[in-house]
């Protein structure tokens, strides 16, 4: 059993108790379902669309060709070091849109609410939203609501629709890799995935590792505006960065070396990953992009990156070669080379 309301158009005229819970009242369409729209979600994402009231969003666009992407977030726990599925909502679907060469600029988002789960967790979740929606500077102009029995969400669940503008004669795509291309990497890998895993408990140890999430379409436009030659651009999450550049080497028909000393990771990412036998290379990402780009513009990229708050830690990780058509490989330290496969299955699940 569900019950829904639009985020549009509530009302609230009562403040909610401190200490109240989520009931499917809440969904019901009633007072109740007004009075948490209204006090939780309109105030912390007002704009002019949201407030009108209605179905959705009227909005405008700029010139260029739309850019489109939805995303679901199940990560458990809720809160983790660095980050909440909040913060991870708003992230992935703006990063999503920004790894197209567009421009995020409007978001949806619907809320998979349990029975029971506290309303100070809701309050905590939307608004880390509110403050990655301004530091990404995009509005969330219409949404939803369900309320589903105890024990049917495990808390929350949170779906995102990000809206995004292509500026004319701007194309990036995973089919664009060339032979000769060199692929960047804007900082270490690993952190999103071994800082869920530390959140969970589940290490038998402590570890201060802290979720790389955050809003990167500042980032990609800079390197854009400097470097509109740039080929691809992908975020490296769920399977890392060896399943998505295997993604772009089958797309492109072309084969991507890496260089495994390289290979940028955290020593606590590297010291977790040994013991429990993980590749940091097979670990998600938030925050986190790759780029493809003709090897001339690599130090002009190189420096713009660096200069920026996420990609201070920039550095080129391979290069792009005719063959073996669509592999990925490895050039180890020992001066081997070894196949880099795509993830078969899930490492870590629920992490995003």
């Amino acid at each position: 059993m569900t019950e829904e309301l639009d985020i549009t158009g509530a009302v609230c005229p009562m403040p909610l108790p401190h200490n109240e819970q989520i009931v499917l009242g809440h969904g019901a369409g009633g007072k109740m379902a007004a009075d948490l729209i209204g006090k939780t979600f309109l105030p912390a994402f007002d704009n002019p669309a949201l407030r009108a009231g209605d179905d959705g969003a009227v909005v405008d666009l700029p010139p260029g060709k739309l850019a489109l992407s939805t995303d679901s977030h199940v990560v458990s726990p809720l809160f983790f070091p660095g980050g909440d599925i909040g913060h991870l909502a708003i992230c992935g679907t703006v990063n999503d849109v920004a790894m197209m060469g567009a421009k995020p600029l409007y978001l949806t988002v619907g809320f998979i609410m349990e029975e029971g789960l506290p309303l100070e967790t809701l309050q905590r979740v939307v608004a880390s939203m509110q403050a990655a929606a301004q530091e990404a500077g995009v509005q969330i102009v219409s949404g939803d609501t369900k309320v589903v029995q105890r024990g049917k969400a495990d808390g929350l669940y949170i779906n995102t629709a990000g809206v995004g503008v292509v500026p004319l004669g701007r194309k990036l795509s995973g089919a664009q890799a060339k032979p000769g291309d060199v692929v960047l990497l804007s900082g270490t890998m690993g952190d999103h995935g071994v800082a869920v895993l530390a959140a969970r408990g589940e290490l038998g140890f402590e570890t201060d590792v802290q979720s790389d999430c955050a809003p990167l379409n500042g980032l990609i436009e800079e390197l854009l505006t400097a470097c509109p030659e740039v080929r691809v651009l992908r975020d490296p999450t769920r399977g890392g960065v060896a399943t998505t550049l295997n993604e772009i080497a089958k797309q492109s028909g072309v084969c991507i070396t890496l260089k495994e000393e390289s290979l940028p990771v955290r020593p606590a990412v590297a010291s977790v990953c040994e013991m429990l036998g993980f590749d940091p290379l097979y670990i998600a990402n938030e925050g986190k992009v790759l780029v493809v780009l003709p090897r001339e513009s690599a130090e002009t990229a190189l420096e713009v990156m660096r200069h920026s708050k996420y990609g201070a830690g920039t550095v080129q990780i391979g290069e792009v070669s005719a063959d073996p058509a669509g592999r990925v490989l490895m050039r180890t330290a020992l001066g081997s080379t070894r196949v880099v496969d795509m993830l078969a299955g899930e490492i870590l699940p629920r992490i995003c």
